[in-house]
């Protein structure tokens, strides 16, 4: 019991000493946005009931990376957290790019028809 009250205090005092500071704010707010891309397909797939990726998947998942890796840039300095949030944005960024040129491709299919 002595171990869980002094993890108790620690976790009190360590929340007194916590500041909100502008990249804290960057940073609260792309994890939020990052981890949101997932109720919205969880959202899309229960009304469509199949499994489906919509674009604003890939637009929350780029906007939320982007402001990590500005957090993680700028804010902390964080190699770890630069590497493990640098992946998801470029494959964010290529879903989106092929998405846009499938729908390029479509409009002159259509267009020639």
């Amino acid at each position: 019991m002595d171990f869980l009250q002094h993890e108790l205090t620690h976790i009190l005092e360590s929340l007194q000493r916590f500041e909100f500071t502008p990249w804290k704010i960057v940073g609260f707010l792309g994890s939020v946005m990052f981890t949101s891309r997932w109720f919205v397909q969880l959202y899309y797939t229960r009304k469509l009931k199949r499994v489906v990726m919509p674009l604003s998947f890939w637009w929350l998942s780029v906007i939320g990376s982007a402001l990590l890796l500005s957090y993680f840039i700028f804010g902390k300095n964080d190699s770890v957290g630069i590497l493990s949030n640098f992946f998801p944005s470029f494959v964010s960024v290529y879903n989106l790019v092929v998405h846009m040129r499938e729908v390029k491709r479509r409009s002159l299919v259509e267009s020639e028809v």
